[in-house]
């Protein structure tokens, strides 16, 4: 069970101490102090693992069973004895341009908060480091202040991932526009992979994204609102400020997105009239072609009346003609810009 266990510290007035080792002692002495609470970190546990957590936190069955199972939507569920919060951070791979997310599971009550990690990105370590070096300031407040505490981390980190994708999906942009592309779609510097391909890539990296960002508005919303079980009614102007950068993040993902889709159509545009263009210098080397093989056509059926046969002029006359009309083809189609 300590293996599972990443962190666990009881918090008197925003102060840390160790406090008992088995867990219901530590709940019961953080619940018999003032100003106190129990914070307890477990990162993947089995069934086995967190039965010993959820009975002595008297955790809902169903919040047990998402904690388990993650691949969870963001939510914000209102259980009897606890509030349950579910969010996903992201990590953004801009070498790879792949975008992963984890799962982040709060639960908060009387005088306890367990967090529960899976995959990797959740910035619990850097939260707790964070507020321990200021426990005048959020951990004082108790459960609440590590619900804002981690939700404004993992919503600033959406920030800067959307930082990075809007730098990368600029030069993705230059990429499949640039001269390299050519007729064939393709960029050399790009690994010769197809630019319809990248933008589908990408258009998924942002759609993982989205899953991630965008049904976390609503939970956080709610706790905007005051009524909220377990969460401190002064706490609203903080989870105003986390629902605002959220909002931004949500606006400037759909930008990213609308952005991508209008990349995708004008390329497909683009790649019509290459292919337009193609299918005329095509036409016009066909057509070129054409006028010298009908002409060998009729000299070559050899029948005894042809007039031309008997002339001597008729052999150079003929190589004159079929060079004459090629001659004049090919001009006709420069100058109307098919060649």
């Amino acid at each position: 069970m300590h293996g599972v266990i990443v962190d666990r510290a009881i918090y008197r007035d925003g102060r840390r101490t160790d406090g008992p080792a088995d867990l219901s002692d530590a709940l019961a002495e953080a619940r018999a102090s003032d100003n106190a609470f129990l914070w307890v970190g477990l990162h993947e546990p089995t069934e086995e693992e967190f039965a010993l957590v959820s009975s002595e936190f008297r955790m809902h069955p169903l919040a047990v069973e998402d904690s388990l199972k993650a691949h969870q939507r963001p939510k914000l569920e209102v259980y009897d004895d606890s509030l349950f919060m579910v969010l996903k951070p992201v990590v953004y791979d801009s070498d790879k341009d792949t975008v992963t997310s984890g799962e982040l599971m709060i639960f908060i009550g009387d005088s306890f908060v367990v967090t529960v990690r899976h995959g990797d990105g959740a910035p619990l370590h850097a939260v707790r480091t964070r507020l321990e070096a200021d426990p005048h300031t959020l951990l004082k407040h108790g459960p609440t202040a590590v619900l804002y505490a981690v939700s404004d981390a993992v919503v600033d980190h959406y920030l800067d991932v959307c930082g990075e994708l809007q730098v990368d999906l600029e030069e993705l942009e230059t990429q499949v526009f640039s001269p390299t592309e050519g007729g064939s779609g393709r960029n050399r510097e790009a690994g010769d992979q197809p630019a319809a391909e990248r933008i589908y890539t990408f258009k998924r990296q942002v759609l993982e994204f989205r899953r991630a960002a965008g049904p976390l508005a609503a939970p956080i919303s709610r706790l905007t609102r005051s009524g909220v079980p377990f969460v401190q009614e002064r706490s609203q102007p903080f989870f105003r400020d986390v629902d605002d950068h959220l909002t931004r993040v949500n606006e400037q993902v759909e930008g990213l997105d609308r952005l991508l889709s209008d990349i995708l159509s004008a390329h497909l545009a683009q790649m019509g009239v290459r292919q337009n263009d193609d299918m005329r210098k095509i036409s016009a080397w066909a057509a070129m072609a054409a006028v010298p093989t009908l002409l060998a056509g009729v000299w070559g059926m050899n029948f005894r009346h042809m007039p031309e046969l008997s002339q001597v002029w008729g052999y150079p006359a003929a190589l004159v003609l079929m060079v004459g009309a090629v001659i004049f083809l090919h001009r006709t189609f420069k100058r109307n810009g098919w060649l």
